[in-house]
């Protein structure tokens, strides 16, 4: 019989980041020299207290089924970080563990919206966030921001988007692909909003919230509007901060009630987070954090060496960002052009894909966040390989010529 997909499937698309990623590691397995600007990932090693104490979990044989959203060591370490970092108070009772920050999402989506419920999505956006609104039966709403604004979400768009039907507000920063960051005077405007519709949630997705450019200062929305937590979910993992993409461990701090909801969808999905994992992440909120600011430093000085090298394309229009790894680049001056063999250049699909093809350097077209012309490139590896990428780049645009008339 032939396969049938389902109606929820058919709603989503896939990751556009993991495609780009996906068809770059092909072309380096034929032995191509690609360098991949795609992937969200530091190029830096997880932490070695970290791998030690992953190794010492095993060894105490730490390998066996835990609490479905979190051992008891680990919630305590996270509301110890909270109360640190941001000035949260939470409980355990208030914590969620999950298997990296897309199961956080995912369960706190799944556990709370429902068919005809809306979530409002600032474009541009992480890539995920409104297939997993669709996957659970939600609808999307894209609010664009704009590079005068920062990229960030105005309190005059936001109140302009809100419905009846409005379940949710999800916020990222410093965001991903922009790399724009929201002051505690922004995210202040966006609560005196969020007080006039008490039906509105917010999820505060925190989890670049270490990587900050130019001084800049982290604040989240609890943090500032703390009359508001009983209905904000703020999310944050150790994937970015601490190298430990393939750890996957997410975590959530919000209302007991929303975190037993999300427990109890983990429960017939994932289960419990990886147990070793959780161990090693215990090690990295609790341990040495003095490594995280030098690594941010690096970062920073890789957006400054893309942006210096950018320049010879003239075309090309870099955000600079406050934080995050990456930077979000305005290519529209390029669309209608033609590469030397004839391919024409309509959109930052066609963009992104030529330059695959042509230079063999994967960057993430802007048509995936929600928002064109623009292509995502990460600074997120070594400065060598980055002064080689940008030399294709812009030797790519260079080559560009006018298109047909």
């Amino acid at each position: 019989m032939e396969f049938k997909a389902s109606e929820a499937l058919g709603r989503m698309r896939p990751s556009p980041t993991l495609a780009i990623s996906g068809q770059a590691r092909a072309m380096k397995r034929e032995g191509k020299d690609v360098i991949s600007l795609a992937a969200g990932e530091p190029d830096f090693p997880t932490p070695d207290h970290v791998i030690a104490a992953a190794k010492a979990a095993m060894d105490r044989g730490e390998t066996h089924y835990t609490e479905t959203d979190g051992i008891p060591e680990l919630k305590a370490a996270i509301v110890d970080k909270f109360k640190r970092d941001n000035g949260l108070s939470f409980t355990p009772s208030q914590i969620n563990v999950s298997a990296g920050g897309k199961a956080v999402i995912y369960f706190a989506m799944a556990a709370s919206v429902s068919p005809g419920d809306e979530v409002l999505i600032p474009a541009p956006f992480w890539v995920s966030y409104p297939d997993v609104v669709r996957l659970v039966g939600g609808t999307p709403v894209f609010i664009d921001t704009h590079p005068r604004d920062g990229f960030r979400l105005t309190p005059e768009a936001l109140e302009a988007a809100i419905t009846p039907n409005t379940r949710w507000l999800i916020l990222n920063s410093p965001s991903n692909p922009t790399g724009g960051i929201y002051s505690a005077e922004d995210l202040q405007a966006v609560a005196q909003v969020l007080r006039r519709h008490p039906h509105v949630w917010a999820l505060s997705d925190d989890m670049y919230e270490h990587i900050l450019f130019d001084g800049a200062r982290f604040s989240t929305l609890a943090q500032v509007a703390p009359d508001l937590q009983t209905r904000i979910l703020t999310m944050n993992g150790v994937s970015k901060a601490y190298a430990m993409t393939g750890w996957r461990i997410g975590y959530a701090g919000g209302p007991e009630d929303l975190i037993r909801g999300m427990a109890k969808v983990a429960s017939q999905v994932t289960s419990n987070p990886c147990s070793i994992s959780q161990w090693a992440a215990v090690a990295a909120l609790t341990g040495p954090q003095d490594f995280i600011p030098e690594r941010a430093q690096a970062f920073q000085a890789r957006r400054d060496l893309v942006i210096e090298a950018l320049k010879p394309a003239a075309g090309l229009v870099p955000f600079s960002p406050q934080g995050a790894f990456y930077l979000y680049v305005d290519c529209g001056a390029y669309l209608g052009r033609q590469t030397a063999g004839g391919r024409q250049i309509v959109s930052d699909t066609d963009f992104a894909s030529a330059l695959l093809e042509q230079e063999e350097v994967a960057v993430v077209p802007g048509s995936g966040f929600g928002m064109s012309p623009y292509f995502r490139a990460s600074v997120a590896t070594a400065e060598t390989a980055l002064r080689t990428a940008c030399e294709r780049i812009v030797r790519f645009c260079e080559s560009l010529q006018a298109g047909a008339a």
